[in-house]
């Protein structure tokens, strides 16, 4: 029996609420059970300066835990002057994962940048983001389709994340902290709304794990990532 006694395959309750940021071109505020995640997409009329004149735009993330998203307060990584190694890893996975679906000539020479913070972390902050991440994404771009500023040709597909892994021996969907902080095998899948692979990430805490429980973990993390899929189209 799973902690949260849920099924193996079963979500967490899941909600993606859109528009809560005023003054971003997009928001959503993505739940995963008690990992709440503000994703806020922002517009530029600027590439970085290596993009510059190349008739191409850019989608790119910035992710960060606040102070009390944890049991313990956490210091600000502003104050530490630098970025972890951890949060430096997981915007760039989020920016990786968001521009797989992402037509940049369409998007013409500007920046959308997707701001990932985390409110309460109770595990897979990474894959909340992502998912609500598209979201945000999506709204900036209906925000500059109805300004005629792009087509519709810009985003090419959906894209979700869910975290799977092995727990006292069984394949299991969706991980909370109580079961990610004891798993034997941790992972990650962001696939898309056409079942693409944009990225795993999957790693043994014990004992390996067999390519028979990689395909049962890969098996959960499609019928998940299809839900949240589903999700993301009822959102709009």
């Amino acid at each position: 029996m799973r902690p949260s006694k849920r099924a193996p395959d079963e979500l967490r309750a899941v909600t993606l609420e859109r528009g809560v940021a005023r003054h971003a071109e997009g928001s959503c505020m993505v739940r995963f059970g008690d990992t709440h995640v503000l994703c806020t997409a922002s517009l530029e009329e600027r590439v970085p300066p290596w993009l510059r004149g190349g008739g191409k735009g850019w989608v790119t993330a910035e992710y960060g835990m606040l102070p009390r998203s944890t049991t313990d307060r956490m210091r600000r990584e502003a104050s530490a002057g630098k970025q972890s190694g951890r949060t430096v890893e997981i915007q760039r996975l989020i920016g990786r994962s968001l521009r797989a679906v992402v037509d940049l000539v369409a998007l013409g020479e500007r920046q959308i940048t997707i701001d990932c913070d985390v409110i309460q972390a109770d595990g897979g902050t990474r894959t909340a983001a992502i998912t609500g991440g598209w979201v945000a994404l999506k709204d900036c771009v209906d925000w500059m389709r109805a300004r005629s500023m792009v087509g519709d040709n810009v985003l090419k597909d959906h894209v979700a994340a869910i975290s799977c892994g092995i727990h006292n021996g069984a394949p299991v969907l969706d991980l909370d902290y109580a079961e990610d902080s004891t798993a034997g095998t941790d992972a990650n899948f962001v696939i898309t709304g056409k079942g693409g692979i944009v990225e795993i990430q999957g790693t043994a805490e014990g004992e390996p794990f067999s390519e028979a429980e990689f395909a049962a973990l890969m098996g959960l993390a499609r019928k998940g990532i299809g839900q949240l899929v589903d999700m993301q189209k009822l959102a709009f």
